[in-house]
C-alpha cells in the first residue's frame, strides 16, 4: 500500500496536493518498517487487506519484501504458514494430509528470483484448479 501511494504521489492530480508529500513518503518508511520488524523478529503474516491499489497486484509484495531485506523464502512463507500462525488456523497454510492450503506454482523458482512470482501460470483452490 505504501509503495502503491508513493507511486501515485508523483502523478498530477491523483491525490490532492496536501496529501502529496506524505504519500511521497510513505512507500519508503513502510518498507523500513518491514525490515526492522523482519530484523527484530517479528512474525510477519501477508494480507490481502491493501485496499489502496488494484486487487491482483497483491504478489509485488512480495518484490517490495525482499527490496527491504526479507529473504525470499520467509517473504513466501509470510503468505503461508505465518499466515496461517497469525491467523491462529492451525489446519491451513501448508500442503499437508488433513490440512487446507491453496496451492500456486509458476515456472522458476521464487526463492531464487522472487519476480517469478509474477508469472503464476497454476493455482488450485479449495481443491479446483
Amino acid at each position: 500500500a505504501g509503495r502503491f501511494v508513493a507511486e501515485k504521489a508523483k502523478i498530477d492530480g491523483y491525490f490532492p496536493d496536501v496529501v502529496r508529500p506524505k504519500a511521497a513518503r510513505i512507500g519508503a518508511l513502510i518498507q523500513d518498517t518491514a525490515a526492522r520488524a523482519f530484523d527484530a523478529g517479528v512474525k510477519i503474516g501477508f494480507g490481502t487487506d491493501m485496499g489502496v491499489g488494484p486487487h491482483g497486484d497483491n504478489a509485488r509484495e512480495f518484490l517490495y519484501m525482499v527490496e527491504a531485506g526479507i529473504p525470499a523464502a520467509t517473504a513466501l512463507q509470510a503468505a503461508t504458514i505465518r499466515a496461517a500462525e497469525v491467523l491462529g488456523v492451525d489446519d491451513q497454510g501448508v500442503v499437508e494430509a488433513g490440512k487446507r492450503a491453496d496451492i500456486i506454482a509458476m515456472p522458476g523458482n521464487p526463492v531464487a528470483d522472487i519476480n517469478a512470482v509474477m508469472d503464476v501460470d497454476f493455482v488450485m483452490k479449495d481443491g479446483q484448479v
